[in-house]
């Protein structure tokens, strides 16, 4: 199509559009009006900002999708809302990105989002601990298409959830206090994980191998009958591991399907199971270094979506988790066994009028565990379980956002009940407020409120190397953000600075036990104060050098924080090992023909120090993190529906660790090949 062309046939008028593919520019129901265009796609980038990607024969097609890409949808609120009425900084990272990644998992993926603290304890999504502005493991909520699989067991294990790469069509990270978004779970942030709902692809087939006798595979299909839209997905990855007791063995099946209404009205059923057993090489204390777990999950979720200007959202959801752990591999003594459930219902509804969007929302939430160290004495054991607890949290959520010329604001309420505190309604505001002066700049603030209840192994995990404290308190906060962005359709930016006052904070500390031995106590904090400060920029490289290609990219973010604890003379375990610096740079980028390579370069400093045994009983001194960097390349060859690549993790076999004194690998090659059934 030439320039005389779309001059002569002008623009097309849409009142609606329901879930196509150009459903992105779906907005309060309004008229939208969209030039005749040709070859252009949608583009997730790192930050919350969406870039055109144009053909060369049309500035004035440009400037239409610069003006309507702002509507593209994220939920970054209780429901979906346009990305330009979102006064948070949000992190998207798109299936494109995710395909150019060299990572094996999401906890890989993760690294290289500067604004994320990947605590690892082994690489490839054997285990690893995510935090959001120097929170906590237990304060990042960890959602799947918008259901909270958070583990109130532990933290830990909120990322054993059954979900393959190929699966993912894009993941949303809301930084800072989100309670009102994701619930109390969401303390310090969310990462809400969406998977394909359309038939993209008929099948893909996925296989590879590498040093440490590293082996996976991955399947996937997807099929549309009538109404019904299907698929179905298998994972396996398994290693013998790069130091002693690290091996593993790991599995993913997720069943989807969407039920599609008339009326814009839709029903998704998702199915899964993860199953990972895994050498934990001194995981939970460097004093018993053959430590062993065997963990599995279920997941079931139904989530519907019906009418339009008033809209009902119901959820039904039920998760099940096994840790089966081992202080020492292969002994009974010291063997743990836990079960943790947790079943759910929301029912959101919101009314979209012309003084804004109005959104309603409850939630009931029961989560309970039966284990051998968790919870209280069982009347009658049940089986290897003695132990038992549960409660109870119900959440009615209020929020109104209004447009009003270039301004959108917006506030809400959660007010939140646990049987844990018995008659105590707690109630947790928050506003927000962003102004456009120009369609390319966009300044926002934002104020909430929020808590977590304690995990389960916080309130009773009691051994002979830890002591859990039944009279923990939730923990609080409050925070301010204010922030700036910028986009067009060649560069995004972002800076966003914050301050987040903790109260009744909860961590681990140093204590003697009975026996005049060192052991880890749970223990509240009065106050942990953080301030930080967000930056980066991405360049949408195609249009400056043609030759790097189409999907050519280069990026820089760079995030800092401080934080200030209460520890009451107590020696903190956790709460002063903050990631003070984090840089990442990536480089995407054609070669020849179908050959293309990208560039992951990681940066990061830790706060704090950890012990180091000299044996099993005696300390030998505190060691300080040291300041590492690592690097990271896959290289490509695409032909058609045929990738071949090679991925080249830790590139300067760099020496370094995320937690402790547990090693991270070193230089890791692997190599593999999939094909895509169109």
């Amino acid at each position: 199509m030439n320039q005389r062309h779309f001059e002569e046939r002008g623009a097309y008028r849409f009142k609606r559009f329901v879930r196509k593919a150009y459903s992105a520019f779906n907005s309060m129901h309004r008229i939208v009006n969209i030039g005749v265009v040709r070859g252009c796609a949608i583009s997730f980038l790192t930050v919350s900002t969406v870039a055109a990607q144009t053909s060369a024969d049309g500035e004035q097609q440009q400037k239409v999708l610069e003006k309507e890409l702002d509507e593209v949808m994220v939920t970054a609120s209780r429901i979906e809302t346009p990305i330009n009425q979102t006064a948070k900084q949000v992190t998207v990272l798109s299936k494109e990105q995710i395909q150019q990644a060299p990572v094996q998992s999401i906890q890989d993926l993760l690294i290289y989002a500067a604004n994320i603290d990947v605590v690892q304890r082994a690489g490839h999504g054997v285990q690893a601990d995510i935090s959001i502005r120097g929170g906590s493991k237990d304060q990042t909520a960890i959602l799947l298409n918008g259901v909270n699989l958070s583990n109130s067991h532990t933290g830990l294990y909120s990322l054993d959830i059954p979900i393959n790469l190929s699966d993912i069509e894009r993941i949303e990270i809301i930084h800072g206090p989100s309670a009102l978004i994701y619930g109390t779970s969401a303390f310090a942030g969310g990462v809400n994980i969406i998977t394909k709902k359309n038939v993209d692809a008929k099948g893909y087939a996925r296989i590879e191998g590498g040093m440490h006798n590293l082996r996976g595979m991955e399947v996937r299909g997807a099929t549309k009958q009538g109404i019904t839209t299907t698929s179905l997905s298998a994972g396996y990855s398994s290693s013998d591991g790069y130091t002693d007791n690290t091996d593993y063995n790991m599995y993913n099946i997720l069943m989807q399907s969407r039920f599609q209404f008339k009326e814009n009205s839709q029903l998704d059923l998702n199915l899964g199971y993860n199953d990972k057993k895994y050498g934990a090489n001194s995981f939970y204390t460097a004093a018993f270094p053959n430590q062993y777990d065997h963990t599995s999950r279920y997941i079931s979720s139904l989530k519907g979506e019906f009418g339009s200007k008033l809209k009902f959202i119901p959820i039904l959801y039920w998760f099940r988790h096994y840790d089966t752990f081992e202080l020492r591999r292969g002994s009974e003594e010291g063997k743990n066994y836990h079960r943790g459930d947790t079943y759910g219902t929301n029912l959101i509804m919101q009314y979209t009028s012309k003084l804004g969007s109005t959104s309603l929302g409850g939630e009931l939430r029961r989560e309970d565990i039966m284990s051998s160290k968790l919870g209280k004495e069982m009347v009658e054991p049940h089986r290897r379980y003695t132990k038992y607890d549960d409660r109870l949290s119900s959440s009615v959520t209020l929020e109104h956002t209004a447009r009003i010329d270039r301004f959108v604001i917006s506030a809400g309420v959660l007010m939140n009940h646990n049987t844990m505190e018995k008659g105590k309604y707690k109630f947790y505001p928050s506003a927000s407020v962003a102004y456009r002066p120009t369609d390319q700049i966009n300044i926002y603030t934002t104020w909430g409120n929020s808590t977590r209840m304690p995990s389960f192994t916080e309130l009773y995990y009691t051994t002979e190397t830890h002591e859990g404290n039944e009279n923990l308190k939730p923990e609080r906060s409050q925070s301010v953000d204010l922030g700036f962005k910028y986009k067009n359709s060649l560069i995004s930016a972002y800076l966003t600075s914050y301050l987040m006052w903790g109260r009744n904070i909860i961590d681990w500390v140093k204590k003697e036990g009975a026996d005049g031995k060192p052991i880890s106590a749970s223990w509240n904090h009065t106050a942990v104060n953080t301030q930080g400060l967000e930056m980066g920029v991405r360049f949408r490289l195609v249009d400056i050098l043609p030759i790097l290609g189409e999907n050519s990219s280069f990026s820089l973010d760079y995030t800092r924080l401080h934080q200030d604890c209460d520890t009451k003379g107590e020696i903190s375990e956790f709460r002063l090992n903050y990631l003070r610096d984090k840089f990442t740079t990536t480089f995407n980028h054609h070669i020849y023909k179908g050959f293309s390579a990208g560039w992951y370069l990681r940066y990061q400093k830790r706060m704090g120090g950890y012990t180091v045994y000299e044996n099993a009983v005696n300390t030998k001194r505190l060691e300080p993190y040291k300041a590492f960097s690592t690097l990271d390349v896959k290289l490509n060859y695409n032909h058609e529906n045929l990738l071949l690549y090679v991925k080249l993790n830790n590139l300067y076999n760099t020496r370094h660790n995320d937690m402790g004194n547990i090693a991270q690998p070193g230089f890791w090659l692997t190599g593999g090949i999939s094909y895509t059934f169109l």
